[in-house]
């Protein structure tokens, strides 16, 4: 059983050579987009990213984040994936996390493709052993052929994608995260990354995706949360939930 709980979930970024001269108030009409400036404890001058988020997603649920730019989406995703820490509030997480957000990530380009392999699976918790398993099915789904023994600085950009997606998707999880529906690699690697990834995606007893597109968002996801400014301001759930079949 997997599942994400979050109450009263708060992040909060400090900001460095605030002007005294500038009243709070002024700043605060001046934001158009983006989490609400405020001041912490200590009386310094903070963005707040996520402003006292309550949710809970349970398996199944397909999990669609919307919101202006700025809104705290992608925030969300990052606190979920465990780059950020709360400052208060609480988050429980139940269940194996792939994280596609910034899949390449950590990746080294004065090292062979295969040493990235290996790096990357180290990043993912996985052992060696492991990844002496799984380096040959990695290998040949990205295609790359004696790339694969080169320095990754010789590779081109939709190789180094080839290499990094075949590498965050060789294992199926319990929960997955993307910051819109991820399409990676050239054209020859698109249709079969694409097939993988939903199949990845359908495996997953959880999704959460953030996107603009409203239409793929609506029609996929039986969880909707719409954020403004760091805050959940609607929320919906339907009674079923869907795989994500295909890229709307």
């Amino acid at each position: 059983m997997a599942f994400i709980k979050a109450r009263g979930l708060t992040v909060e970024f400090p900001v460095y050579g605030f002007t005294s001269h500038r009243s709070l108030k002024k700043s605060l009409l001046n934001v158009a987009t983006g989490g609400i400036l405020a001041k912490d404890a200590s009386n310094h001058v903070v963005v707040r990213a996520l402003d006292e988020l309550d949710f809970e997603f349970h398996d199944g649920d397909r999990v669609g984040l919307i919101g202006h730019n700025g809104s705290g989406k992608t925030t969300l995703l990052q606190v979920l994936a465990g780059i950020y820490e709360p400052i208060r509030g609480e988050l429980k997480v139940q269940g194996k996390i792939a994280s596609m957000l910034g899949i390449s990530l950590g990746m080294d380009g004065d090292v062979t493709g295969l040493e990235n392999i290996y790096l990357r699976g180290r990043l993912l918790g996985f052992s060696r052993a492991r990844m002496d398993s799984m380096v040959e099915d990695i290998a040949e789904f990205a295609g790359l052929g004696d790339y694969l023994h080169l320095p990754l600085r010789t590779y081109s950009s939709g190789m180094a994608m080839r290499l990094a997606f075949s590498v965050m998707t060789s294992t199926p999880a319990d929960i997955i995260l993307m910051d819109e529906w991820l399409s990676v690699g050239d054209a020859e690697f698109v249709e079969k990354a694409q097939v993988r990834l939903r199949q990845l995606v359908n495996q997953a007893r959880i999704v959460v995706i953030a996107s603009h597109d409203l239409a793929m968002i609506q029609h996929q996801c039986n969880v909707i949360l719409n954020l403004e400014h760091g805050k959940i301001v609607k929320s919906e759930r339907k009674a079923e939930a869907f795989n994500l079949e295909s890229k709307q």
